[in-house]
């Protein structure tokens, strides 16, 4: 089974100390969250995630100012493993920048450290299941940023987008659509903008994060 996990054993994957405190200690012990690792550093984050072999890994999104690279660059690089585990971002910052890059990167939720304990619980769940995880307070900016007149998708963008997700290339929706590659190409350049992502996995996972994609 793709998410490996059970009510009774579920591996979750701990960025740093500070997250490893307040999952393991608070969280209930009905919901069963077995932590399996730990790492202090994104490098170290990306290593772990891929020897571990873990369900779901809490990525927080700022490691210093000497760290080589972000939470989201680190999350990239862990959807892109075989048989890669999800990721729930765990973080003190909420800014439009922070939440959109991390969906972008692959993050599967976003939730904020003041989450109460079964919150973060649910969310870990959640996640495992290959489901969206995402603080209300998260999904109502998303949501209002998807609203907003400017983000809203036309039909013909909405039809695009669909393909995108069931995975054509744009060859494929070209030749499904009745119209020029150069056209299909038009349309994701609207979607991007709209969504503020920069590609086409980003754009379908925004969209579903929002609710416009089942």
């Amino acid at each position: 089974m793709r998410c490996r996990w059970t009510p009774d054993a579920l591996r979750a994957r701990l960025r740093a100390w500070s997250v490893l405190n307040t999952v393991a200690g608070p969280v209930p012990v009905r919901t069963a969250i077995d932590v399996i690792a730990e790492a202090a550093t994104p490098d170290e984050a990306v290593s772990a995630a891929e020897h571990s072999n873990p369900d779901v890994v809490l990525m927080d999104l700022q490691f210093g100012a000497h760290a080589a690279m972000t939470g989201a660059d680190a999350t990239r690089r862990i959807r892109a493993l075989d048989a890669a585990p999800y990721v729930l971002v765990l973080t003190n910052y909420d800014s439009d920048a922070d939440i959109l890059g991390a969906v972008e990167a692959g993050a599967s939720g976003y939730l904020l450290k003041d989450a109460p304990p079964h919150e973060l619980a649910a969310a870990v769940r959640a996640a495992a299941a290959g489901e969206s995880a995402l603080a209300p307070v998260i999904a109502s900016r998303l949501l209002s940023r998807m609203r907003a007149p400017e983000a809203s998708l036309s039909s013909r963008e909405m039809q695009v987008l669909e393909l995108v997700a069931a995975g054509h290339s744009n060859t494929d929706i070209a030749t499904e659509l009745f119209v020029s590659e150069t056209t299909v190409k038009s349309h994701l350049a609207h979607i991007f903008t709209k969504l503020a992502v920069t590609s086409r996995t980003a754009a379908v996972s925004a969209a579903r994060q929002c609710g416009i994609l089942r």
